[in-house]
């Protein structure tokens, strides 16, 4: 089938004029499909079905909270609705995808006049933790169970166990190297603190909620105003614990450098970074967020870097299987990086304690 056959598939108003690649996602394939005169455009994605499994479990996830969040705009009494959260549209046959024998396929209105940005300054971390942490309160009360699209997605006792499987089996013979064994050696005498969320969850403690897991200012869309739209790139919302949200988007926007920098003198931990996020994401978690999630912002800063780390030397051992690599050592210069940021942001955690009080007081 060619790409207006598979169009034809959904019940889109309007003539197709064109369909052709739009933006420049890593996962999914994606095109724009415009159609003639006054009718809306759409967006069509072919879903990697390698990387989300349960096209049902995905779709089902998507259609809950966007449905949630459309609701809670109505409430509100927002306007141009279909402006400021996504809106799937169903195959003809009823379902929110569409099966070619080959590729999964979906489909969503086109959001006019909309933009989106890149890269990290001060006012962008602000928007961005303010953005997400109200993402998550608008989906604080969703009376539905969501399952979870990348299972153990950020479980980091899942990740420690996948990593000591790594060594046991050695696949590469790259455990038995001197400087691997240090950065195993700096991994397991943090493992039982690292795995402090995992615990705290069991003890019904720490709650788990429904976060979007991809927390970077490319998933907002904003008008021509620079005003929030909605966000956007949902497959990978489901239940998580705050910290997702809160430690992923810093693992790399507040790292001096790329993750992959091999020198490490420029990997370093950008405080003021951290303190424009934390700004936005504690005012637009003011209504949910807990004491013990309070607590624990910083062990979230870390913890990112930290399961990042354990995830790259799992992968250098077993031979670069997972992670795309442009040379022999990538996985094990990104793992030298990950390990400088964990200790650069425990270094700061006096800092970061001492900053998330003051907010807190000022509330």
């Amino acid at each position: 089938m060619d790409l207006k056959d598979i169009v034809s598939q959904f019940a889109i108003n309007g003539v197709v004029k064109d369909v052709a690649p739009f933006g420049g996602g890593l996962i999914n394939s994606t095109y724009k499909v415009t159609t003639e005169g006054d009718a809306p455009d759409y967006i069509l994605q072919n879903v990697n079905v390698s990387v989300f499994p349960d096209i049902d479990l995905l779709m089902n996830n998507i259609v809950e909270v966007t449905g949630h969040i459309r609701k809670k705009l109505i409430a509100a009494g927002e306007k141009n609705i279909e402006r400021k959260v996504l809106h799937f549209i169903p195959a003809k046959d009823g379902k929110m995808y569409f099966f070619d024998g080959e590729k999964y396929w979906r489909m969503m209105l086109c959001i006019a006049d909309c933009v989106t940005k890149t890269g990290v300054s001060l006012e962008s971390a602000y928007v961005v933790g303010e953005t997400f942490a109200n993402f998550q309160a608008s989906l604080a009360d969703i009376p539905v169970k969501l399952g979870e699209t990348i299972k153990d997605f950020h479980n980091m006792e899942f990740r420690l166990q996948q990593l000591n499987d790594a060594v046991a089996q050695n696949k590469s013979g790259r455990a038995n190297d001197p400087e691997v064994k240090q950065i195993l050696s700096e991994i397991f005498e943090r493992a039982d603190e690292y795995c402090k969320a995992e615990r705290l969850y069991r003890e019904g403690k720490l709650p788990k909620r429904i976060c979007h897991c991809d927390t970077k200012v490319d998933n907002i869309l904003f008008d021509k105003d620079d005003n929030v739209l909605c966000v956007i790139d949902l497959d990978t919302v489901m239940p998580s614990f705050v910290f997702s949200d809160f430690g992923d988007f810093l693992r790399s926007a507040a790292n001096t450098t790329a993750e992959d920098d091999p020198d490490l003198s420029k990997v370093s931990f950008n405080f003021e970074v951290f303190k424009a996020f934390t700004k936005g994401y504690l005012k637009g978690a003011a209504s949910f967020i807990t004491p013990i999630e309070i607590e624990n912002l910083p062990f979230a800063t870390a913890l990112f870097p930290y399961m990042t780390l354990v995830r790259f030397i799992a992968d250098y051992i077993n031979g670069d299987v997972y992670f795309h690599c442009k040379y022999p050592e990538h996985n094990l210069v990104r793992s030298r990086n990950q390990l400088k940021l964990t200790k650069c942001v425990e270094a700061a955690f006096p800092q970061m304690e001492a900053f998330i009080a003051e907010q807190i007081a000022k509330k």
